[in-house]
C-alpha cells in the first residue's frame, strides 16, 4: 500500500455496516484525507483506519441500548461516536469536543454522510456537568479511568451506560480506580470484549452503570 493510501475495507465490513458500508468508506477517507491534514489523525494510522479504529469502534455498538441518547466524550475525530450514529439511526448521538478544528471536522463528517442522529457540542466535560443527562457515554482514550469517571458523572442520567473503550491494561485500571469509582456510585463495573468473532481486532472495554 502506497503511503496515504486509503485501505479498502476488510471482509468483515460488509457484515457490519450492511447498507451502510458505502458511508462507512467515506468516513474512512475523510479521516485518510483531511482527518489526517488536519493533525486529527497520524498518517501511519491511514494503513490500519479500518481495522484498529473504524471496526473496532464498531464492535461497541452491539453493547449500546436501543434507541437511546448517546453522548461521545473527548469525540476527536469521531470515533467512536460517527461510527455509532452510522450504525444505530435510532440513538440521538451527541458529539462532545472541546476544539475547535475537531468540531469543524465533525460537523464536515454529519454534514457528509447525512446523519440526522448526530449534532456537535463545543465544550468540555466540566462546563456541562450537570446540564445533560444522556442514557448512554462512551469515550476513547480520553483520560484514565478515575478521572473519566469522574467527568462521566455529570453526563449520564441515574442508571445510565458508561462505556469506556480501554487497552490491554484494562483490568489493572479497574483495580487502580475502585476507590474512585465506589465514591462516585459506580455500579456494575466489568471489562468486556465487545466484538469477538465479528471483527478482527475485538474492543475491551470498561462498562458501568451510574448509581448516582
Amino acid at each position: 500500500m502506497l503511503q496515504g493510501e486509503v485501505p479498502p475495507p476488510p471482509k468483515e465490513a460488509a457484515d457490519v455496516f450492511g447498507d451502510t458500508l458505502p458511508l462507512a468508506e467515506r468516513y474512512v477517507q475523510m479521516l485518510a484525507g483531511p482527518g489526517v491534514t488536519r493533525g486529527l489523525l497520524g498518517p501511519r494510522e491511514v494503513p490500519r483506519l479500518w481495522t484498529r479504529h473504524v471496526l473496532n469502534c464498531a464492535a461497541i455498538a452491539d453493547l449500546v441500548p436501543r434507541p437511546a441518547t448517546l453522548i461521545d466524550l473527548g469525540s476527536g475525530a469521531g470515533l467512536p461516536g460517527i461510527v455509532l450514529a452510522l450504525l444505530l439511526p435510532d440513538v440521538q448521538v451527541t458529539l462532545l469536543e472541546r476544539m475547535e478544528r475537531r468540531t469543524i471536522f465533525l460537523d464536515e463528517c454529519i454534514q457528509e454522510l447525512g446523519l440526522s442522529n448526530a449534532q456537535v457540542r463545543r465544550a468540555t466535560a466540566e462546563e456541562l456537568s450537570g446540564k445533560l443527562a444522556a442514557d448512554v457515554l462512551t469515550a476513547r482514550a480520553v483520560a484514565p479511568l478515575d478521572r473519566l469517571a469522574g467527568l462521566a458523572a455529570g453526563l449520564v442520567r441515574r442508571g445510565g451506560l458508561i462505556l469506556a473503550v480501554k487497552g490491554a491494561a484494562a483490568e489493572e485500571e479497574v483495580t487502580q480506580a475502585r476507590p474512585v469509582l465506589r465514591r462516585l456510585g459506580m455500579r456494575d463495573v466489568a471489562v468486556v470484549r465487545a466484538g469477538d468473532g465479528k471483527v478482527d481486532r475485538a474492543a475491551t472495554v470498561v462498562r458501568m452503570v451510574a448509581g448516582r
